[in-house]
C-alpha cells in the first residue's frame, strides 16, 4: 500500500468464499473494526470531555455570579449605611436641637459645619414649618421663604415622620437629594429638619474602582431613572433600557440582552426604606474571557485526542486487516499451488497412459510393416514395384515419428516427479521447446536458442525447470502477435551460476503492473481466461532450486525474463512471501 493509496483488500472480491462470503469481505472487516474500535475509545474520550466541559463552565459561572452578588451585596451595605447614618444624624439633631435654636441661623450654620465635619456628605440644611414654608436655611442656595407644601416629599415625610428622597431637580434645578424628618414641639406643633446629601459623594460611592472595574454599577429609582451616573447609560433621571428586576429583599442576578444582542449579567438589591434599587450590569462575554480560553482549550484537546486516537486507529485496523488479507492470499496461492501440482501429476499420469497405450499399437503397425517391406523384399514379383516400398517406408518413419512423441511424453510424465538428476541446460531448453513447436510453427514465431559460452552440467530438478521454461514460453507467446520473435540466451554468469534468459519482441508489460507480475492471481488477461497464476508459480519453483528470477521490459518493445539458477542445487521449501503477493 502507498503512503496515500488504498490498501490491497479494498477492492477484493473472493468469488470462491461460498456462504461465507461475510468472512472474506476485508473492506467490511476494516470498517467494523475502525467502527467498534473508534466507538470504544471515542465514547469514553467525549462523555469525559462533556462532563469536564458542563462542570468547569458551571464553575465559572457560578463563580462570576458569587462575586457579582458579592460586589452587589457590599455596595447596598454602602449606600444603606451612607444615608442611615445621614438619617440618624438628623433625627439625632432634631430631637437635641429645640425649635427656637434650630430657627436661628447662627445656630444652625453651626450645625451644618459639625454635621460636614462629623460625617461629611452634607450641603445644606433647612427647617420647615407644618404649612411647608421654611423659616430657616443655610448653603449655597436662595431658598429662604420657600413653600414646600405641594411637594411630594413634603407630604411624605409628614405622613410618615423620615423620607428620604429619590434624585431630582426642585427648585434648584440641578439633581440632588434629601432626607428629611419630622419633630414635634412642646406644644404639640411639629417642624420639619431638611437636610441635602452631596450627590458627588455619593456617586462615588457607587462607581468605585472595584465596581468600575467588574461592571457599570449605578442606582436607579422604581421607575428606571437613572439616580446615579452611568457610563454605559447615560447621566443622571435618564431612563435606562433594561426592565425593572422584580422586587426581592435578597441580591439577585438575572440575565439580560444589549440592544445589539449581546449577552449581559445583572446583579441587583433593592435598598430597603429608599427608593433606590442598586444595579450592576456586566458584559458576560467579557467574564467569561477566561472560560472562552478554557474552552477552547478543552475542545482543542478533544480535537487533538480525536484525531490521534482516529489515525492510530485506521492505522492499526489497516495494518492489521491487511496482514490477514495477506495471510489468506498466502493459504489461497498454497492451495492453489496443491491443485496445479495435482493437476500437472494428473496429467502427467494420463499422457503416461495415454503413451503406453498407444505404444502397444504402434509396435504392432510397426512389425506389421516391417514383415510386409520383408515379404516385398523376398518375391520378386512385388521388386519392380518402387511405390509400395516408398508407401511400406512412409508407414514406418510415420511409427517412429509417433514413438518419438510417446517417449517425450513419458520423459514428461517421469520429470513431474521430484527428480534430481544431472541437467543438461540446452538439453531442457529444446525438449521444452518440442512441446510448443508447432504452435510456433502455426503462427509463425521465430524461437531460437543461442548458448553463449560453455554450459556445464550441473544437479537440479528437471520437472521443475520443465514448468518454469514452458510458463515463461508460453507467456511470451502469448505476448507476441503472430510472426514475432523468442531468443532465448544460455551462459554462465560465474562460477557458482547460470542464467536462461526469454527476451520477446511482444506489446511489453506497463511500468505499474511490472511490479506485480509474480503477485498470485494478479493477470491482464482475464477476459483471455488468465487466471494469474502462471508467473506466481513460476517465482515459487525458481526460489525453490534456489535461484532468482528477474523481468524487464518496455512497453511496445518486448519482455525479458532472466532465470538464475545455482550449479550446486541445495533443496528449499517453498514460501510464498511478501514480494509474491505484492
Amino acid at each position: 500500500m502507498g503512503l496515500w493509496g488504498k490498501p490491497k483488500f479494498w477492492g477484493h472480491y473472493d468469488v470462491a468464499a461460498g456462504p461465507h462470503k461475510a468472512l472474506f469481505n476485508f473492506r467490511r472487516v476494516w470498517f467494523l473494526a475502525v467502527l467498534i474500535t473508534a466507538a470504544v475509545s471515542l465514547l469514553p474520550l467525549i462523555f469525559i470531555t462533556v462532563v469536564n466541559y458542563r462542570a468547569t463552565q458551571s464553575g465559572f459561572e457560578t463563580e462570576i455570579l458569587q462575586r457579582t452578588v458579592r460586589l452587589v451585596s457590599n455596595n447596598r451595605r454602602s449606600v444603606k449605611f451612607f444615608l442611615e447614618e445621614r438619617q440618624s444624624a438628623i433625627e439625632f439633631i432634631s430631637r437635641l436641637y429645640p425649635w427656637k435654636e434650630l430657627n436661628t441661623p447662627a445656630s444652625l450654620e453651626l450645625i451644618l459645619e459639625n454635621l460636614k465635619g462629623s460625617f461629611g456628605g452634607f450641603v445644606d440644611l433647612g427647617v420647615i414649618d407644618a404649612q411647608g414654608n421654611q423659616r430657616t436655611y443655610v448653603g449655597p442656595y436662595d431658598l429662604k421663604d420657600k413653600n414646600y407644601g405641594d411637594q411630594e416629599w413634603f407630604r411624605q415625610v409628614v405622613q410618615k415622620g423620615r423620607y428620604i428622597s429619590e434624585v431630582y431637580l426642585g427648585f434648584r434645578h440641578v439633581p440632588h437629594l434629601v432626607i428629611a424628618v419630622k419633630h414635634y414641639n412642646s406644644d404639640g406643633s411639629y417642624h420639619i429638619l431638611r437636610a441635602t446629601l452631596d450627590t458627588e459623594r455619593f456617586n462615588h460611592m457607587i462607581t468605585g474602582s472595584e465596581s468600575m472595574d467588574a461592571g457599570d454599577a449605578f442606582l436607579i429609582n422604581w421607575k428606571g431613572d437613572l439616580q446615579t451616573p452611568s457610563r454605559t447609560y447615560g447621566d443622571v433621571l435618564q431612563r435606562i433600557p433594561l426592565p425593572i428586576p422584580k422586587f426581592s429583599p435578597n441580591t439577585e442576578v438575572l440575565d439580560g440582552i444589549t440592544q445589539g444582542g449581546d449577552p449581559l449579567m445583572i446583579g441587583y438589591a433593592y435598598i430597603l426604606d429608599s427608593p433606590f434599587i442598586l444595579l450592576m450590569v456586566k458584559d458576560k462575554n467579557r467574564l467569561m474571557k477566561e472560560w472562552n480560553w478554557t474552552r477552547l482549550e478543552l475542545i482543542g484537546f478533544l480535537i487533538l485526542s480525536v484525531s490521534v486516537i482516529l489515525l492510530v486507529i485506521l492505522g492499526t485496523a489497516t495494518y492489521l486487516v491487511e496482514q490477514v488479507y495477506l495471510a489468506d492470499q498466502r493459504r489461497v496461492a498454497m492451495l492453489h499451488n496443491v491443485e496445479y501440482a495435482n493437476k500437472l501429476a494428473s496429467i502427467g499420469r494420463l499422457a503416461a497412459g495415454v503413451a503406453h497405450e498407444i505404444n502397444n499399437p504402434l509396435a504392432i503397425i510397426n512389425e506389421k510393416a516391417g514383415l510386409i517391406k520383408d515379404i516385398f523384399s523376398y518375391k520378386p514379383e512385388y521388386q519392380p514395384e518402387p511405390r509400395l516400398m516408398g508407401l511400406v517406408d512412409s508407414i514406418i518413419n510415420s511409427v517412429e515419428r509417433c514413438a518419438t512423441i510417446t517417449r517425450r511424453l513419458l520423459r514428461f510424465a517421469r520429470h513431474l516427479e521430484v527428480s534430481i538428476q544431472t541437467i543438461h541446460l540446452e538439453e531442457v531448453v529444446r525438449e521444452v521447446l518440442g512441446f510448443v513447436g508447432k504452435e510456433a510453427e502455426y503462427r509463425s514465431i521465430d524461437v531460437s536458442v543461442e548458448v553463449q559460452g560453455e554450459i556445464p552440467v550441473f544437479e537440479s530438478d528437471r520437472g521443475k525447470l520443465q514448468q518454469i521454461f514452458l510458463n515463461i514460453t508460453n507467456n511470451a507467446f502469448a505476448a507476441v502477435e503472430d510472426g514475432g520473435r523468442l531468443v532465448i540466451t544460455l551462459k554462465r554468469e560465474n562460477e557458482e551460476a547460470v542464467s536462461i534468459s526469454f527476451a520477446d519482441n511482444g506489446r511489453g508489460i506497463p511500468a505499474e503492473d511490472l511490479k506485480r507480475v509474480f503477485e498470485p492471481f494478479f493477470t491482464t488477461k482475464a477476459s483471455k481466461g488468465g487466471t494469474g497464476l502462471g508467473l506466481s508459480i513460476t517465482y515459487g519453483l525458481v526460489q525453490e532450486l534456489g535461484g532468482t528470477i528477474q523481468v524487464e521490459s518496455t512497453v511496445g518493445q518486448g519482455t525479458r525474463f532472466t532465470v538464475t539458477l545455482p550449479l550446486k542445487y541445495e533443496k528449499r521449501n517453498r514460501e510464498i512471501d511478501a514480494h509474491t503477493i505484492g
